[in-house]
């Protein structure tokens, strides 16, 4: 069952911008330390702030929420597997607010993708929810 759909697009340059304006001021205000130590590792670390700050917002709109509704940017995180896949961390009422849209005896999943081809950075994040017993195998 989807529970929500979101996405959103990017210009790159746009971050690329803001980070020489504001740098390590717009870096934590909107990035978690996670999201920040693997960005700032990275070569084209723009691109890398850009594809999150892409999925932060397309998660935002597939809970139904946006960023204006009380949900921070720090309560929705984007982490990478060792794989390179990229996973959704919830924290507070971002976590609350995916707990009250999933249905009772329902365990929800968010699955994210993202993309970039310069100057363009893209993230779309789906919610959905399975029966608890299907991942219980009970």
């Amino acid at each position: 069952m989807i529970l929500g759909l979101g996405s959103d697009l990017i210009d790159i340059r746009r971050i690329e911008r803001v980070l020489l304006r504001y740098g390590d001021r717009f870096a934590r205000r909107c990035f978690t330390p996670v999201e920040r130590e693997a960005a700032d590792r990275r070569l084209r670390r723009a691109e890398t702030y850009a594809k999150r700050y892409a999925a932060k917002e397309a998660v935002a709109k597939a809970l139904g929420t946006g960023l204006a509704q009380g949900i921070s940017w720090q309560e929705i995180g984007v982490e990478n597997l060792p794989g390179g896949k990229p996973v959704v961390r919830l924290s507070g009422r971002a976590a609350r607010r995916l707990a009250e849209m999933t249905p009772p005896g329902m365990v929800a999943q968010v699955e994210l993708t993202l993309t970039d081809e310069p100057p363009l950075a893209q993230a779309m994040a789906l919610i959905s929810a399975l029966p608890e017993a299907a991942l219980t195998g009970r």
